[in-house]
């Protein structure tokens, strides 16, 4: 790590791992780094509400974890950062050693 990272991109830091603290939030990004869903695939195939999978997609939207596309009347979600899931996928690797 840089000597150099200010205290903006450290707090930016801090709070992507909070984003990222949350159980059903890394499921849906374990399952959008396998491939592209929407949200109807996302509940059917975690067995969790829309509602839920819609007010997370949110955050991590927010948090820039993940990006969608407009296909006619269907949203598409797939993650945005390999960076972000490399470290996720190591981080569940180091868990199962």
């Amino acid at each position: 790590m840089s000597d150099s990272v200010t205290e903006e991109t450290i707090q930016k830091t801090a709070d992507t791992f909070k984003v990222l603290s949350d159980p059903t939030r890394i499921r849906i990004l374990h399952y959008l780094c396998q491939k592209e869903a929407s949200v109807s695939d996302i509940a059917s195939e975690l067995d969790l509400k829309q509602s839920t999978v819609s007010h997370q997609l949110r955050t991590l939207k927010l948090y820039r974890l993940v990006t969608h596309r407009r296909e006619g009347t269907s949203i598409y979600y797939t993650f945005k950062d390999d960076h972000v899931m490399q470290t996720l996928e190591q981080m569940i690797d180091h868990i199962e050693e």
